[in-house]
């Protein structure tokens, strides 16, 4: 599927789209499962390099995009994914949409599990998917005005690239800040990884659309040609066929050239083919 020569709809947020609801309604589910069997749920579904190595639970990589540490992670998780998600699936459609967010979720937690800093760490939430689904936005819409309120009361307005890049550049700042000794709780290089997978996967779709172009311009400009060449090769054999008729009508066939004959045999199997095409 490719996105490179698409015409985009301006929008944002707007009527929910039947991606991000099956998405919105599926995380729900999971956090009203997380309140009833926290530990279970954490220990069998959160991201655990110790559950991965140990017990093969590769389902993790998926799993652990469904759950959230409270309602606040999962309330703007969810509200970032409809306001860009929507978008991004109204371009795209549902299901190249849900492919590009997994694959930048599960992305995402591969990168966590290459940076994390203990094997009991327990990696939860789609914010990795998340922002690669703002990746994908601003990569499409970079000069659209993003208006965000800062401690909820402050607006502050600036362009969709911006936004993205100051907030990858948070993500690098923050993960760097935990590897030498901090900790904040948030997963930042699981939020790196999806912005960096998505970014690839969305480079190597669009040169590939772009290469699919350029074989598709080649092919229609190689028809060009043979339908060129096609019809100035009829129209020469025309200019001889006349000219042979007309020696036809003054000296009769028998005193054709051998050369003329096989011009008129040409013509006359050259003007069967065409007239079988039609």
């Amino acid at each position: 599927m490719s996105y490179y020569h698409r015409t985009y709809q301006i929008g944002l947020g707007g009527r929910l789209t039947p991606g991000v609801k099956y998405l919105l309604v599926a995380n729900v589910i999971v956090y009203i499962l997380q309140l009833v069997f926290r530990a279970p749920m954490l220990r069998l579904f959160g991201l655990s390099s110790f559950m991965v190595l140990h017990n093969l639970a590769i389902w993790q990589f998926v799993s652990y995009m469904f759950l959230h540490g409270g309602f606040f992670h999962i309330f703007f998780n969810m509200f970032v994914l409809w306001i860009f998600g929507s978008e991004v699936e109204r371009a795209w459609g549902t299901k190249p949409f849900l492919k590009y967010y997994f694959i930048t979720g599960i992305g995402a937690g591969i990168c966590s599990f290459l940076f994390s800093l203990s094997m009991h760490t327990i990696t939860i939430g789609a914010s990795g998917a998340i922002y690669g689904v703002m990746l994908a936005f601003a990569m499409m819409y970079p000069d659209r005005i993003i208006t965000l309120l800062l401690f909820l009361i402050i607006p502050i307005s600036m362009k969709a690239k911006h936004l993205v890049t100051l907030m990858a550049v948070i993500s690098i700042f923050s993960g760097i800040t935990n590897l030498f000794g901090g900790s904040d709780g948030v997963a930042h290089f699981a939020h790196l990884g999806g912005m960096l997978v998505g970014y690839l996967y969305l480079k190597s779709d669009w040169r590939l659309a772009a290469a699919k172009e350029y074989l598709r311009r080649k092919l229609k400009m190689w028809q060009l040609k043979s339908e060129i060449h096609r019809i100035e090769h009829f129209q020469n054999l025309q200019r001889q066929v006349d000219q042979i008729l007309d020696k036809i009508n003054e000296v009769g066939y028998e005193n054709l050239t051998e050369k003329e004959k096989k011009i008129l045999e040409e013509a006359s199997n050259f003007f069967t083919r065409e007239g079988g095409k039609e």
